[in-house]
């Protein structure tokens, strides 16, 4: 039976664990880059002829989701509870509809940033993380 006692104790291990992971799988992307020119093309297939067109950033992005939510996870398991609280949206909320809620957010900052100033999104990024701290400390 695991105690929470026990709990304080391995989370930072597993969170340690959930980073290196994301780390050394984004190293093996940059890694299976094919080269052009001798360089990197960061924006060709993964896998060539494939059925869908994974290309880098494509595949980063839904890897930083899936290891958002784990991390999640490990949160809820060192954590239990959600910690639910009453926002600036006047309703309860917990960490998994805070996330949800950035991460819709962040969606729609992305796509209005696409279709009114171009196809650079670093400042959406920006954007985005600054509106996910938002989120999470006031909703």
């Amino acid at each position: 039976m695991t105690t929470v006692a026990n709990r304080n104790k391995r989370w930072p291990v597993v969170l340690a664990a959930v980073l290196v992971l994301y780390v050394a799988v984004t190293g093996l992307l940059v890694m299976a880059l094919p080269l052009k020119d001798g360089a990197r093309d960061w924006f060709a297939p993964l896998v060539p002829g494939g059925w869908m067109a994974w290309s880098f950033p494509s595949a980063l992005f839904f890897l930083t989701i899936v290891t958002l939510i784990t991390l999640m996870a490990v949160w809820e398991y060192a954590r239990p509870g959600g910690s639910p609280r009453v926002g600036i949206l006047r309703f309860e909320t917990t960490r998994g509809d805070r996330l949800f809620v950035s991460l819709l957010g962040s969606a729609f900052i992305h796509l209005a940033w696409l279709g009114l100033v171009g196809s650079n999104l670093w400042w959406a990024l920006a954007l985005s993380m600054v509106y996910a701290i938002g989120v999470f400390r006031l909703v």
